[in-house]
This record gives C-alpha cells, structure tokens and sequence, in this order.
C-alpha cells in the first residue's frame, strides 16, 4: 500500500471515530424513522418510472379535475399566460414523431411551455403529484394525477380524447412526448460522448475553468442580485421566514433594510403557509389586488367580513380584473376568518 493510500486509511478512520464520538455526546436525542414515515416523504418518480404510484385515470375525468382544481391559474385549456408560462402549445405531429421540438432548432419557437421543454413525462407527473394545486400541495389521489396529465397528453394531442393513462402504459407514452430526445448530458460533469475524449468524473468535461490560487489571489467575484419592487412583498417579510443559523439571511421586505426584525407575525405566517402571499401583497397589487386595495374597497362596509370569508371559500373572477382567484374551501374555517380580520385590519 503506497504511503499516500495510508494517509487517507487513517483520516478515513480518523473521521470515523470522531463522528463516533460526537454522536455519542447526544444519546437519548432523535429515533430511528419508522418505514411509514420515510415512505410519506418518499414519492419522487424518476424517469425509469421508478416510484411511480399503482393507479389509472382518463381524459374525461382528468378535464373535471382541471377545471376544478387547475384552470384558475392555467386557463381553461393550459394554455393562459396570464399567471404563469403556458402548459400545452408550440408543438407539432411532427416534434411528437422525431421527438424533437423543431421550433427550438429552428429558432422560431413562438412560446416556451412545458411540452415542448419537458423531456420525460415522469417530470410532469412528479410535479403534479408533489406540488399542485397551488393552493393544496399533495392533496391529489395518484388517480387524479394520472387524469389530469391524461388531459394534459390529449390537449398536446399525443392521445386519443377515449385514452386511459396508467403505470401500465405510462412508458409507452412517454416514446411519443415531443421533446423526448431534447435534453442532453453531454455537458458539464454528466457522462456523455465527451467521456471519450477524456473528460473527468464520470466523464463529461468540467463546467468552470479556473486556477488554484493559494496566496496573492485576485479578489473574488461578487455577486449579488435585488428583488423587484413589484415582487418584495409577495411572500411577506422575508428576514422572519429564514432559520436563525447559518450563511443565509433574507433581505427586510416590508420595512427598512436597517430597522431590527420585528417579532414574528402569527397571521402573516398563516397567509404564507396557505399560499395568500404569492398572489397578493400587503402594500402592492401582485397576482390579485394589495390587501391595502381590499381595505379601501370594502371599508365602512358592515358585511364585510362575511362577504371575504365567502369570497376566500369559493374564489371568484372579474371583481379585480380578468385573472381569477381560486377557491379555498379546504381552508379551516377558523383560519379563513383570522385571515380575513387580519386583512381588514390593514394586515399588520
């Protein structure tokens, strides 16, 4: 064994032992998760499909859903660019046979969606499942999921109107998503045709070029970066909702940049954790209109309270401009009504 293998057998060791004994500093402290527990974080669904949930939905069905659940932010069809970048269009027969969107190769790709940037339908399903609706993160049975992208497939018109998916035929469908051979790992530290002309790591080339500097060295690059005005308050105040510790602090959004922190807003908190926040702010009009607008509009109005809670329950569209609000009912009716006290109240 050369000198240079049994330095790192005993650092190895080293650290082995050390954090031996750390953890010895903290017996009695944390249990071992139970299977439940890791399986319920454990839902990611990779491209081999690996993860992905036993179940079955159709266009029909997945249509319902999305007019319930989806079209308040996506448009009727997925195709709205009002909230966010539009979820079907740019795609031809042709990108669904050669498996490459032909308006990204010839430049004249009208709009970006997710078909005809996403490469692997298992991406789309991970979302969903993970993250949507908007307002209710991971309340969507797999059977809804399989609907909805279902209906996302035959919008897109990879499928039949009559199509059923399901983790029997999801792979199969996946040979006929438009962008299917539009992602590459030939680049950075993936492996890649570059492996062969003798890249590093598991092949692919290095993404930074630089030189080792000990002493002498030139100032490092600064980076910083502002959030717009329009943006600043759409998630609160930020510098309450980072953690204590560590390098990262978020900057003050609602106040000075050097006035201390105040103590933590129980009611802002709340309008952050059910997604209130990401649509509207408190001084300033985002998505839906400032709560200072909400005030003014409905000041002196002794039904007030109720009109909002009933308003928050069941959402609504063309009091505040064409963009709808999505209904909420799966709130708490407490919570709902906190909300809406906190709001006329000025949200303070």
């Amino acid at each position: 064994m050369s000198r240079f293998s049994k330095s790192l057998l005993v650092l190895a060791l080293f650290g082995a032992s050390t954090a031996a004994l750390a953890f010895d500093n903290f017996k009695g402290i944390g249990r071992q998760a139970t299977s439940a527990e890791v399986k319920a974080w454990d839902i990611d669904v990779r491209p081999d499909f690996k993860g992905l949930p036993k179940g079955s939905g159709n266009v029909e069905r997945g249509q319902e859903l999305f007019e319930d659940k989806c079209a308040s932010c996506h448009g009727s069809f997925g195709e709205s660019n009002e909230v966010f970048t539009p979820l079907i269009g740019g795609t031809t027969a042709e990108d669904i046979k050669n498996g490459r969107v032909g308006g990204f190769l010839k430049g004249d790709i009208p709009q970006r969606t997710t078909f005809t940037k996403v490469a692997t339908i298992s991406t789309v399903y991970d979302y969903i499942y993970r993250a949507m609706p908007w307002t209710a993160p991971k309340s969507l049975k797999p059977d809804d999921v399989y609907a909805i992208l279902a209906y996302f497939l035959n919008l897109a018109e990879i499928v039949p109107a009559d199509f059923t998916l399901s983790d029997k035929n999801i792979a199969e469908v996946q040979q006929k998503m438009p962008n299917r051979h539009g992602m590459t790992t030939d680049h950075g530290m993936w492996p890649g045709a570059s492996a062969k002309k003798g890249g590093i790591g598991n092949g692919g080339t290095p993404d930074v070029k630089n030189t080792a500097c000990m002493k002498n060295c030139k100032p490092a690059v600064q980076i910083g970066s502002t959030l717009p005005d329009y943006a600043r308050t759409a998630h609160g105040e930020l510098a309450d909702q980072n953690r204590s510790f560590g390098p990262v602090r978020g900057t003050r959004t609602l106040g000075e940049a050097a006035k201390p922190a105040a103590p933590a807003n129980p009611t802002l908190e709340m309008a952050t954790k059910h997604g209130c926040m990401a649509c509207h702010g408190i001084n300033a009009k985002i998505v839906g209109p400032g709560y200072n607008e909400v005030v003014a509009r409905y000041k002196d109005q002794p039904d007030a309270a109720a009109r909002l809670v009933t308003k928050v329950k069941n959402g609504g569209q063309g009091v505040w401009g064409s963009i709808p609000m999505p209904p909420n009912g799966h709130l708490p009716e407490a919570d709902i009504q906190k909300l809406v006290q906190w709001i006329l109240s000025g949200a303070k």
